[in-house]
């Protein structure tokens, strides 16, 4: 038996030994001792092999230690520590959890070994397993059979997880700092396995070694990102001087140009060098180019003026989807222009900054081109009070100023007043000024309304196009009434009072956000106007079926005056009219192919009885009148 120790035999040969003796018939007490003696040195040969097992799992846990005081950022680090602990007692999985004290669980932020459903951010309940008892004796816990050992309260979820691994041996141990325990460290087996002091005691070394490499990292992460912050600090701090060093070399530079008598071009070329920007281009309110360095790519006009109006209101450089930089020259609340900068690559930062002082001394260049220009706005605005308040001024001297604006009141004009949903805002106010000069009219400002007087005939067509486009510009609702045409200073008055009303009209209606003038309210629009045109309303609802009648002798009017008066019924009709009922139902046909297939909709059915009342009693009028002549003759 020594001699088999001292060869480091394997357990086979010792048994060997006592089954020879026995074959060769040996005694029974000295079968015995022998047997005896094969216990005893298979029980000194276990030492030897626990103590070698003990010395590579501490071998092991140096090689760990090492490992672990190398620079790791948080994740690599978890990841080692992981792969080490699975190795070192040989099992099928580890994974590592921190605690989520405010959402009562503890979240897995690493795992080593095949694993399918523990997994990088699994949620682990807190409320049972081994990883709360672990917790709670602040040491490690195990179990042999996980599922089978009811020695620990179990959690329903990690019960269904570790089924699912189909796992049996765990053990948990506590992730511990000075102050708390922030996290538990698992290894676990899909055998049933019962862990020796050794093993258990080897594991709590290691946890106690990766707290401390895991607090240790925490730490220099956070150091790391403190100074990065300091640096970049640091580096916002030197670049916000440079940058306002570059503002003012920028500013100074073109006040020198401006100072030296220079014009906007030669203003816009020194600007488009300073910013380094291939194309520069300066337009004024009403979208006209001012001045233009270089080729300027297809702009979108409408979508520029939105934006050009959006960093007025804001005062700020705008970037369009087309990478175009917009910048407002502003004084005050007025915007005398707009700048477009096209890039050849994207702007940074200081670059983009270095709008505004270009903006700032185009602004004063145009301020002082345009102070005249200013001044006749003012006295256009005033001009337009002025014809709005019925002015006690001649009307040859109201003429006279108006024509010097370029406003010729013997022509055409519409009214129209707008109500945009929420209020009137600058950003209102600037549109309805550019419109204005755009369109060669006259704009003011009333209450929560803007007031508008635009060369045309169409009232309804003006309306809707200013409804429209300022909708678009406002991004809400905008409720029109639009008059006229006036052609004098008295009809101008009318007609701002007959939009209001058609305003008012539309909102009693609730008709918000709709535009309408007398022709598109209909009969409503004879009761608003002052001057109603009935002969024109007339025409518009039933002229088709009156000049059939005048063409073919026919009787359709007095066919729907009779089938009006009998409640809409055909038979009753022709009892009226006295013929027969397919002869109504015939007319009836052709009156809806002259005046449409929706005629007999209750509106358009009030408009067309309101219509052929009108039309009778003008005949009744014509024929006294005629009447009145022919005895005054006689």
């Amino acid at each position: 038996m020594l001699e088999l120790l001292a060869q480091e035999a394997p357990e086979s040969e010792f048994e060997q030994v006592v089954a020879r003796a026995r074959d060769s018939g040996a005694r029974t007490a000295a079968l015995d001792r022998l047997v005896r003696a094969k216990d005893l040195s298979l029980g000194i040969r276990a030492l030897f092999a626990r103590r070698q097992q003990r010395e590579a799992g501490l071998s092991a846990l140096v090689d760990t230690a090492r490992d672990l005081t190398l620079p790791y950022n948080l994740d690599a680090l978890l990841k080692v520590i992981t792969r080490r602990s699975r190795l070192l007692l040989g099992l099928d999985m580890s994974w590592v959890t921190f605690h989520d004290v405010e959402r009562r669980c503890s979240r897995v932020r690493a795992s080593d070994g095949h694993a399918s459903a523990i997994t990088v951010g699994f949620e682990v309940p807190m409320e049972g397993g081994v990883g709360r008892q672990a917790t709670q004796r602040s040491g490690p816990f195990w179990s042999a059979d996980y599922l089978r050992d009811d020695s620990f309260t179990h959690s329903p979820a990690i019960d269904d997880v570790v089924r699912a691994e189909g796992l049996h041996a765990i053990m948990a141990v506590p992730l511990q700092s000075e102050e708390s325990t922030f996290g538990v460290l698992y290894v676990a087996d899909r055998r049933i396995r019962h862990f020796a002091p050794d093993e258990i005691s080897l594991m709590s070394s290691l946890g106690d070694l990766a707290a401390v490499a895991i607090e240790k990292t925490r730490l220099l992460e956070r150091a790391r990102d403190e100074v990065a912050e300091l640096a970049q600090d640091t580096s916002r701090a030197k670049d916000s001087f440079a940058a306002a060093r570059r503002s003012g070399d920028v500013h100074n530079r073109l006040l020198d140009l401006l100072l030296e008598g220079r014009d906007l071009q030669a203003l816009a070329a020194e600007a488009a060098t300073l910013l380094a920007v291939p194309s520069l281009l300066v337009r004024d309110p009403a979208g006209r180019d001012l001045a233009a360095v270089g080729e300027p790519p297809e702009l979108d006009d409408s979508a520029l003026l939105t934006l050009a109006l959006d960093a007025h209101t804001e005062g700020r450089p705008m970037r369009s989807g087309d990478g175009v930089w917009v910048c407002p020259a502003t004084a005050g609340d007025e915007m005398l222009g707009t700048l477009f900068a096209t890039p050849s690559a994207p702007l940074d930062e200081d670059r983009v900054e270095l709008l505004r002082p270009v903006a700032r001394i185009t602004a004063l260049l145009l301020l002082m081109r345009r102070s005249a220009a200013v001044a006749e706005g003012q006295v256009r605005d005033l001009l337009f009070s002025d014809l709005l308040s019925g002015c006690e001024m001649p009307p040859d001297q109201l003429a006279e100023r108006a024509r010097r604006l370029a406003v010729d009141l013997d022509q055409p004009h519409v009214l129209v007043v707008a109500r945009p949903e929420g209020g009137i805002r600058g950003r209102a106010v600037v549109w309805a000024s550019s419109y204005a000069y755009r369109l060669s009219g006259l704009k003011a400002v009333d209450g929560d309304c803007l007031v508008m007087m635009l060369p045309g005939s169409d009232p309804g067509a003006a309306g809707e196009a200013l409804s429209a486009e300022l909708t678009s510009v406002l991004g809400r609702p905008v409720t029109v009434g639009s008059a006229g045409p006036a052609t004098d200073p008295a009809g101008i008055i009318a007609a701002h009072q007959e939009a209001r009303r058609c305003l008012e009209a539309v909102t009693a209606l609730g008709g918000t956000g709709v535009a309408a003038s007398p022709r598109e309210l209909g009969f409503l629009g004879l009761l608003l106007s002052d001057s109603p045109n009935t002969v024109g309303f007339i025409t518009a609802t039933i002229g088709p079926v009156l000049d059939y009648d005048s063409q073919q002798c026919t009787e359709l009017a007095r066919t729907l005056e009779a089938y009006f008066a009998s409640a809409s019924s055909p038979t009753r009709a022709a009892e009226t009219l006295h013929v027969h009922p397919n002869t109504v139902s015939r007319r009836l046909e052709r009156i809806t192919e002259l005046l449409g297939a929706g005629w007999q909709e209750p509106a358009r059915a009030l408009e067309v009885q309101l219509a052929l009342q009108l039309q009778r009693t003008r005949r009744a009028l014509v024929r006294r009148r005629s009447g009145q002549a022919d005895r005054a003759i006689g």
